[in-house]
């Protein structure tokens, strides 16, 4: 999580070398999208499959923290407490030796877990807002392979562009409501089992929308 430490280093530094008229802003994020992605499986040199396009509807909770830097600039983290799990996915795949069948079955789910997202966001009118940031989520491999080994887990990075518009409320209060992209890098992961076998996955990107509410201070 090299990125996001960097981002969270520099968020505290400013968080230290600011002024303290400058305000800070803490709140809750309810956030639903869609996802979509490509994945293949390999053995060697050989795609068992081909590419296989696969969607996914998501919900979250989030807590942030930001620092208000004057009118216009705000800097951010957001940190998603739960973990998000995909669905199982079986495979099952006959294998003829001869005359006889040999009959394995793959499951394969995927947990997401402290998704960080450092952020950066420009006033452009008092209430409306456009932001930038980096995201990186820690991947859990959850499988069981009838043919043998496993996938570690690993991360994944990704950036996001987001606007939204603001409004206050009386005592410091204030709500959101926001759009956000994120695009991930791709990722390929090898099995530990005696054959070679990789999982990539590619072009994991989503759409959704966010509703805040939260405290100025």
């Amino acid at each position: 999580m090299k990125k996001i430490t960097i981002a969270i280093l520099m968020l505290l530094g400013t968080y230290s070398n600011a002024s303290a008229e400058l305000g800070m802003n803490v709140g809750v994020s309810g956030q639903m999208g869609v996802f979509t992605g490509q994945g293949h499986e390999t053995m060697g040199t050989v795609d068992k499959k081909g590419a296989e396009t696969a969607m996914a509807v998501f919900g979250y909770a989030s807590i942030f923290v930001e620092k208000d830097l004057g009118q216009y600039l705000t800097l951010g983290i957001d940190f998603v407490p739960d973990s998000m799990s995909s669905e199982t996915e079986e495979r099952i795949r006959d294998t003829k030796f001869g005359d006889a069948t040999s009959v394995t079955t793959n499951n394969v789910k995927v947990d997401f877990e402290d998704m960080i997202t450092a952020y950066a966001a420009v006033n452009v009118t008092e209430n409306f807002y456009v932001k930038a940031g980096l995201v990186e989520v820690d991947v859990i491999t959850k499988e069981s392979l009838g043919t043998g080994g496993a996938y570690p887990n690993t991360s994944m990075d990704g950036t996001m562009l987001g606007m939204g518009y603001n409004k206050d409320l009386t005592n410091g209060m204030f709500v959101r409501a926001e759009g956000t992209y994120m695009d991930f890098d791709n990722i390929k992961l090898s099995s530990n089992a005696g054959e070679t076998k990789f999982i990539t996955v590619s072009s994991l990107a989503g759409l959704s929308g966010k509703i805040s509410v939260g405290k100025s201070f």
